[in-house]
């Protein structure tokens, strides 16, 4: 099994692994590696350890050194230089009128090159922006495009939920989020509601997807007819976390409104039929007993 160390390039980047050519790493340490962009500056997420074959894509680059407090020194001085480098590059955005928000700049270690990032709704123009750069600063220029969802976990930002966005917290890679998972648990399709900070559909949608997924094939659609122990009636309200509904049965004194859980109605004309009683006590323990409704 061959033995990786994982290092981060950004507090609240991915960790990549990294062959440590026999030397011991704890984390939190500075390391100078060599990446597809050169020699960079990262620090040790993952101290050694040995990992299976499958985990490992392609060739492991070389870890070249543990940091050395002249390497942390150089590692500070080019976050200072990347600050003034990001004053030079928006003001020549701003002098030939290029539609595009700056995000960020970071030199290489070696001070070579200096990558700017940046958003647009499309493409942009920017290879006289690089020559004029270029011209002011006398090194490499390489402007990236990236993804809004890039440009949050860069810069920063709490979601609706009071906390900082996952994106800059835990995530390392953005996965997967549709519309259907936010269907699946009920939710408003205002975007207002179930769109992050960056815009797009947020994260958390996808961490409970499974249980909802797995809820809403047992239970009826709004409006359908079922037969309860006291009577038929038509489903008004669905309760996915509690896994129960609410049934409308019409009485002599009016209209009265329960709720039934799973194994507690049968749905009339066909369609699908929720499991019986014993089934039923297993997924209400799986559900969270404190939640009352989605909103």
């Amino acid at each position: 099994m061959p033995e990786i160390v994982g290092i981060k390039f950004a507090a609240n980047g991915k960790s990549y692994y990294f062959d440590p050519k026999g030397q011991q790493l704890e984390q939190g340490d500075g390391a100078i590696v060599e990446t597809v962009r050169g020699v960079e500056y990262g620090v040790v997420a993952i101290a050694n350890m040995q990992v299976d074959d499958s985990e490992i894509k392609g060739t492991l680059k070389p870890v070249i050194r543990k940091a050395t407090p002249q390497d942390d020194m150089r590692a500070k001085e080019n976050v200072e230089l990347a600050a003034k480098a990001m004053d030079v590059c928006a003001a020549k955005i701003a002098k030939h009128g290029l539609k595009m928000k700056l995000v960020g700049a970071e030199y290489t270690f070696d001070r070579n090159k200096v990558i700017f990032s940046f958003t647009a709704d499309g493409r942009v123009d920017f290879r006289e922006l690089v020559k004029d750069v270029a011209s002011v600063m006398h090194t490499r220029i390489e402007l990236r495009q990236i993804y809004e969802r890039d440009d949050i976990r860069m810069r920063g930002a709490m979601g609706m939920c009071g906390r900082p966005c996952c994106c800059i917290q835990f995530l390392d890679d953005f996965e997967k989020v549709t519309v259907k998972m936010a269907k699946n648990q009920n939710l408003s399709l205002n975007p207002a509601k179930v769109s992050g900070m960056c815009g797009k559909l947020m994260c958390c949608l996808k961490y409970e997807n499974e249980y909802y997924a797995e809820t809403i094939k047992l239970m009826p659609k709004h409006g359908a007819r079922v037969k309860t122990a006291d009577g038929e009636g038509k489903v008004d309200d669905i309760d996915m976390l509690r896994r129960r509904i609410r049934v409308a049965i019409e009485t002599d004194d009016g209209v009265t409104k329960t709720y039934y859980g799973l194994g507690e109605f049968e749905v009339i004309g066909g369609g699908k039929q929720p499991p019986r009683a014993k089934e039923r006590e297993v997924e209400e323990n799986d559900a969270p007993d404190d939640a009352d409704s989605i909103e």
